[in-house]
C-alpha cells in the first residue's frame, strides 16, 4: 500500500484545484524507468488505468502530447495519420522537459509550461478513473478520465499498439 504523506502543490494541482476538478492523490516510491508498471504495483491498480503522458513533436519540432494506457505503447505512424502530419516521434528528454516544464517521469499533461495539442487514446475515456502523473515523480493523481476532454481538450485518437 502506497505510504500517505502531504505532497506539496505542483502547476498540476494548483490548476487541478483552480478550476475545482476533484482528484485523489497517490504518493509512491518512484523507480528510475520503473514507468507505468511501477506505478500500478505500488498503487495497487490495473496498469491499463494508469496513463502515461508522452511529450511528442511533428516533423517541424512543434511539441504535443499524447496520452496512453500504461500497459500500451503509441502507434506514431497511426497517430500522424489522424492528427494530418507527416511524422510523430518522441521528444528527447531534455527537450520535453524544457516543453513541459516537468522532468521526464513525471510529466503532467496539467500545468505544462508549453500550451501544447492534446491527444488521448479514445479507449482511456470510457474508463471510470484514471491514475495520471500528479507533476512529480513518484505522484500520481486519480481523477475522472472526461477531464481530459472538458479541461484539456484533448482530441481523441486510435493510436494504442499491444504491449
Amino acid at each position: 500500500m502506497a505510504k500517505k504523506e502531504h505532497i506539496s502543490e505542483t502547476p498540476a494541482t494548483q490548476l487541478l484545484r483552480r478550476q475545482g476538478i476533484a482528484f485523489s492523490e497517490h504518493p509512491y516510491e518512484y523507480e528510475e524507468h520503473g514507468g507505468t508498471a511501477v506505478s500500478a504495483r505500488e498503487l495497487g491498480v490495473d496498469e491499463h488505468h494508469v496513463i502515461k503522458t508522452l511529450v511528442m513533436q511533428d516533423e517541424a519540432a512543434k511539441p504535443l502530447v499524447v496520452l496512453m494506457h500504461g500497459d500500451r505503447k503509441v502507434s506514431t505512424k497511426n497517430l500522424a495519420r489522424q492528427i494530418g502530419c507527416k511524422s510523430v516521434e518522441p521528444c528527447k528528454p531534455e527537450v520535453a522537459n524544457r516543453h513541459s516544464g516537468y522532468l521526464v517521469g513525471g510529466t503532467s499533461p496539467f500545468g505544462t509550461k508549453k500550451n501544447m495539442p492534446v491527444y488521448v487514446e479514445e479507449s482511456i475515456l470510457a474508463l471510470d478513473k484514471i491514475y495520471i502523473n500528479g507533476g512529480r515523480r513518484g505522484y500520481l493523481v486519480g481523477i475522472d478520465p472526461r477531464v481530459l476532454t472538458a479541461l484539456l481538450n484533448a482530441k481523441p485518437v486510435h493510436c494504442a499498439l499491444q504491449e
